[in-house]
């Protein structure tokens, strides 16, 4: 397995960040709190890699809210210049990890996604049912509260056996470590 040493520089360097900051805006500059960021945007990279370098950089908090697509779902939001770090992270990140995903996961991948997942979903219906002569069934489903659920202790292990740089497992860790899952009597209310 290969390990990955000297990540953190490119993580926090400023043409990251600004790369980052351009991926995340599309499709939101509409939003007061990417309005509010980009107002001082050169101030705000500048802080944030200021903070990365000096490793000052604590996550925020998250605001909740609710959205029906259709059903009502209780979403999480980072502020947006946790937001810009993730993407940031993702960045250096996925070409790392991606090569150790299976084919048939098509879900937020770049090169991926639904059209492809279809597509990929009628070629094994074809091959199993035999050209459509019998019988196949396929199952649709979704992990409710995925991050929630999933044991970080073991995402963090996973993580730490690929990365080597300290300094980036630690701003891992910190993003990680930054989601606190909901009380049982939150989670009774959805």
């Amino acid at each position: 397995m290969k390990v990955y040493n000297n990540i953190f520089e490119k993580i926090i360097s400023l043409e990251n960040l600004f790369s980052a900051w351009d991926k995340f805006k599309k499709n939101k500059r509409a939003k007061r709190d990417v309005q509010k960021f980009e107002w001082q945007l050169e101030h705000n990279i500048f802080q944030l890699h200021r903070d990365l370098k000096s490793q000052k950089y604590k996550h925020g908090p998250y605001s909740g809210f609710y959205i029906r697509d259709p059903k009502q779902r209780h979403i999480h939001k980072a502020a947006v210049r946790d937001r810009v770090l993730h993407h940031a992270v993702f960045k250096i990140l996925n070409p790392i990890c991606e090569t150790t995903f299976i084919a048939d996961s098509f879900s937020c991948r770049i090169g991926k996604g639904t059209h492809k997942g279809v597509a990929a979903l009628e070629n094994a219906i074809r091959k199993v049912s035999r050209n459509y002569s019998g019988q196949c069934f396929a199952l649709k489903c979704d992990i409710r509260k995925f991050f929630d659920s999933v044991n970080h202790r073991i995402l963090k292990n996973i993580l730490a056996r690929r990365i080597k740089d300290i300094q980036a497992l630690k701003l891992c860790v910190e993003i990680i470590n930054s989601f606190r899952t909901e009380s049982p009597r939150e989670r009774e209310r959805v």
